[in-house]
């Protein structure tokens, strides 16, 4: 029998394909977001398609043939309203809850995964905030998590989110949801984790809080501490279509060259000879003169640009202690940076380490940063795509966590 999962502040579903990967069953997903939940719904429409061997029929929406609407319509009505498109607060619990217990019957949920979103606990976020985030509701939706491993008794959960909440409130937060899931008979253990060892392109790095009911006699996995063994731009990147800022399709796109061992072993290419969403945004002169010169002192010189070391005449921000490192070129020989939902904004922080190219790069090169397959589609407009990415946990990341707590469960 399947292992049964419930998804809290599910985003675009990062985390859970990951526990899809490694054999569980999602419940329901539930996300405040509606572009997000666009995304998982359509991602819905793939798992089920392809368990049905009609994965042709997800193929179609991909290639525009099919409308999205005409897609859902070939799942179950049941699945698609799994996506649970409402923010968790303690209004809004008994509608989840009855929405969950009709989708779940008689079965029983072996696990709960999710982590509340993060700006409340980063340090970028308290930083910039007056009161350093202390009177952000977000800092209490953990007592919602908390509810759902009361009502619905799971094994195990797993909770994820940004090393900032290691510190948040001198640790206090930490402290106040330790003594919550304490309360609700759960042991937990915590520890930071980075995507690179899991195989992903990036340094990421995230706080891990694993836990299991008292009765139980486990112990926090062990994860071991691979160093990435590929490189993003002659692994990750090498197979895309060259283009320029403004160019690319957001629909299907053929492979300019044949596929490799990473992007084999890692799951991002399987099996289609087209992808998507490989789309860049357009720059003006001033922007692509700057990342020509990032890129040629990254490459070259292996160092990164200081804003305020550019020529005058392309100097066009008052700020240039602050931000100094506002133009960022993603790593050709080695692994990314960090991906944050700030890409949706403006693009200077992740320059594609091609010169020839000379732009940001694409939704879909985001998207392989974080090892979302490329048969993954995200909802709604470049923007939103680029939001949820930057919000996502590394689908490979959540495949080795997920085996780890299959084994145990």
């Amino acid at each position: 029998m399947s292992l049964k999962y419930i998804d809290l502040f599910a985003g675009a579903g990062g985390l859970s394909e990951g526990f899809i990967r490694a054999g569980f069953d999602p419940v329901a997903h539930v996300e405040m977001n509606k572009d997000a939940c666009e995304t998982l719904k359509t991602r819905t429409a793939f798992h089920y398609l392809r368990e049905n061997s009609r994965l042709e029929e997800y193929y179609d929406y991909l290639r525009e043939k099919i409308s999205r609407d005409e897609l859902w319509a070939k799942v179950p009505s049941n699945l698609i309203n799994s996506v649970i498109n409402t923010e968790i607060s303690a209004n809004t619990l008994p509608f989840i809850f009855e929405k969950i217990d009709q989708e779940l019957g008689a079965q029983k949920v072996d696990l709960v995964i999710g982590g509340p979103p993060c700006q409340a606990y980063s340090v970028a976020g308290r930083a910039r905030d007056p009161k350093g985030m202390s009177d952000d509701p977000r800092n209490h939706l953990y007592k919602y998590y908390v509810e759902f491993l009361k009502r619905y008794k799971p094994k195990m959960f797993v909770f994820e989110n940004v090393p900032g909440i290691l510190s948040a409130n001198n640790g206090g937060y930490l402290d106040l949801i330790f003594s919550a899931v304490r309360e609700a008979g759960y042991q937990l253990e915590k520890k930071v984790l980075n995507a690179k060892h899991f195989g992903v392109l990036q340094d990421r790095k995230r706080v891990i809080i694993i836990g299991w009911k008292k009765n139980l006699k486990f112990k926090y996995p062990l994860f071991e501490e691979n160093e990435p063994q590929y490189e993003i731009l002659k692994d990750l990147f090498s197979d895309l279509p060259i283009i320029q800022a403004g160019e690319g399709k957001w629909g299907a796109t053929k492979y300019a060259k044949r596929t490799n061992k990473y992007l084999e072993a890692s799951g991002i290419r399987n099996g289609v000879d087209f992808t998507t969403q490989h789309i860049a945004r357009m720059n003006n002169e001033n922007d692509l003169e700057i990342y020509r010169i990032a890129v040629e002192k990254l490459v070259h010189e292996n160092k990164r640009l200081n804003y305020a070391e550019l020529p005058q005449r392309l100097i066009k921000h008052n700020n240039i202690k602050s931000f100094s490192n506002r133009f960022q070129v993603v790593k050709h020989n080695g692994v990314s940076h960090t991906v944050v939902a700030h890409i949706c904004a403006d693009g200077h922080y992740y320059i594609h380490p091609d010169i020839k190219q000379n732009r940001s790069i694409t939704v879909r090169e985001a998207a392989r940063i974080q090892s979302f397959p490329d048969d993954y589609f995200f909802e709604k407009s470049r923007t939103a795509a680029f939001k949820q990415i930057g919000n996502a946990v590394p689908v490979l990341m959540a495949e080795g966590i997920a085996k780890k707590i299959k084994e145990l469960l």
